[in-house]
């Protein structure tokens, strides 16, 4: 017995092999194509092409079962699912002087933002969808502020602070899902940046996951949790931000960021960029000779 997103126990026949082979062909498709992906995003993926059914059940034995039997065995790389959610401090250290001249001089850059007429930052609900906008908030330059649910205070009181600190119109995106407490940790975002830098000139919008998006993409949805205590003044189901293909997040926050990008600034800033770092690159070849 299973339960599915519906509600009610539905009865499964067991899936032979080649059904099953199936469903790994289906994954390194859908993996081949886009990738790091979530698990979550993974499901949502293959519940839309048909592959599995839309259950919590398919979602926990299938998907979660399946990757793990599939990274094992080497058939997905480790690589093309994220999880952002555990990691490691450790500060970075260098083997000798020439070294760390040499890493300096490969890793050089402006900050990005110093000859913009904005500052924008982009913010996340989940930590596991990180690495996704990474890849185009850190070219960029632009802050990437994960929220993991509801921020804390002191995380609200130090993002407003870098904000007062810049002294120039801010640009907040919010990337989060489409249920009571998602929406709700929209407002308390806003609301307590606001609070806390009450004299800055801030635009917060709200990028995904939206109403409009939900029907314009065909995103898949899941009953609105009944233990939601903001569940009474929400009507229809919920979505969750993994359920927007990777390739259109990455492309929503790109537009988000480019639309405030002065080009001949950035051009005069990059032509800087590679000046100083030949500089730092002559000055560890001097090092060594």
């Amino acid at each position: 017995m299973s339960t599915a997103y519906g509600s009610r126990p539905i009865r499964r026949q067991r899936r032979s092999k080649s059904d099953m082979g199936d469903i790994r062909e289906e994954i390194i498709k859908a993996l081949s194509v886009d990738q790091p992906m979530t698990v979550r995003e993974l499901f949502y993926r293959l519940v839309s092409q048909g592959a599995i059914a839309k259950s919590e059940a398919e979602y926990k034995s299938t998907v979660i079962r399946l990757l793990g039997e599939m990274r094992r065995d080497g058939s997905v790389p480790f690589d093309w699912i994220a999880d952002n959610t555990r990691w490691m401090r450790k500060p970075r250290t260098h083997s000798s002087l020439e070294n760390a001249l040499r890493v300096t001089a490969a890793t050089y850059r402006r900050a990005v933002w110093d000859e913009q007429d904005a500052y924008i930052e982009i913010w996340l609900e989940k930590d596991a969808l990180a690495g996704v906008l990474y890849e185009i908030t850190e070219p960029w330059d632009v802050p990437l502020m994960v929220t993991r649910g509801y921020a804390s205070i002191s995380y609200l009181h130090s993002a407003a602070e870098a904000i007062r600190e810049q002294g120039k119109p801010t640009f907040l995106y919010y990337f989060g899902d489409y249920d009571p407490s998602g929406l709700d940790i929209t407002r308390a975002v806003e609301d307590g940046i606001r609070e806390f830098a009450p004299d800055a000139d801030i635009t917060f919008e709200r990028v995904a996951v939206t109403s409009e998006q939900i029907i314009s993409m065909g995103l898949q949805t899941r009953p609105t949790k009944k233990t939601d205590t903001r569940s009474r003044n929400f009507k229809g189901e919920s979505v969750e931000v993994d359920a927007i293909p990777l390739s259109a997040l990455r492309q929503l926050a790109e537009i988000a960021i480019t639309q405030h990008i002065d080009s001949a600034a950035h051009e005069r800033l990059l032509e800087v960029e590679q000046a100083e770092r030949e500089t730092l690159e002559g000055i560890a070849e001097r090092w060594v000779s």
